[in-house]
């Protein structure tokens, strides 16, 4: 029987999922509702349609794809990742709650001698991490709050989980680095910055990856007739960013994604 995945959309020439020209594979699904997230289509696991008003452009999204109909696409792209160092990025939604899915999909593309990152938000079971871990060259994992509450009321996560999950990744040896999306008025304040590294430390981190807020994905959200809570926030100055990660660098080895 071949597998499937729920895909919601393939990027190619991504060039801000990992190292080198990747390929980002979005699957469709996420239990989080991140009012900042930028890829709401991506929450439901059902076909939808994204109708932009302006323009009168339709995009479908979302449809069953097989291991090997994703990997004919994803190869097709195969010497470009190996002349710059890229591969595969498994992101979503959150593709670990299809674990087995995801392990089918990077075991193909593994055996083809591409590399494989898998983004995921952590609050899934461990048991989701052990099943893919043998094809997976490293773990993108996100690390959006400092405390339990904020998870469990802004993200509708669990901080516990997270935390522990990227306490035993460390453990079995797996590569992985930590993704902070900076939220201005949520996660960006000196004593909430202070908060996350005191957490990040006490988890034996070393790799950070600072995702700096935009406003990019609100046209989705009118496109799906949703009302986007960020809508009136406003990026983060250049300046802010810089004193934010100076605070991250003095503990981390820090990337800043544009």
């Amino acid at each position: 029987m071949e597998t499937n995945l729920n895909v919601s959309s393939i990027q190619h020439f991504s060039t801000g999922d990992g190292e080198g020209i990747r390929t980002t594979v979005f699957l469709k699904g996420c239990h989080l509702r991140c009012p900042w997230c930028h890829n709401p289509e991506t929450w439901s696991s059902q076909p939808q349609t994204l109708c932009y008003p302006l323009t009168g452009k339709r995009v479908d999204c979302g449809k069953m794809m097989t291991v090997e109909d994703i990997a004919k696409e994803v190869l097709a792209d195969r010497d470009f990742y190996l002349e710059s160092g890229g591969g595969l990025t498994i992101s979503g939604g959150e593709p670990l709650l299809d674990p087995n899915g995801v392990a089918a999909l990077a075991k193909r593309i593994k055996h083809d001698g591409i590399s494989v990152i898998i983004d995921t938000s952590a609050c899934v079971p461990f048991e989701s991490f052990e099943i893919v871990a043998d094809y997976c060259d490293r773990f993108f994992i996100d690390f959006k709050a400092a405390n339990e509450d904020d998870y469990k009321n802004v993200i509708k996560g669990s901080f516990d989980q997270v935390c522990e999950n990227i306490r035993r990744v460390g453990k079995n040896g797996w590569e992985f680095s930590i993704r902070i999306p900076l939220i201005p008025g949520f996660n960006t304040g000196g004593e909430y910055v202070e908060s996350m590294i005191k957490q990040l430390l006490s988890l034996g981190v070393e790799k950070v990856d600072l995702l700096p807020f935009h406003r990019l994905g609100s046209g989705k959200y009118k496109a799906l007739g949703m009302k986007y809570p960020y809508e009136n926030t406003k990026p983060l100055t250049a300046e802010e960013i810089g004193k934010i990660a100076e605070n991250y660098k003095k503990h981390f080895t820090v990337k800043i994604e544009k």
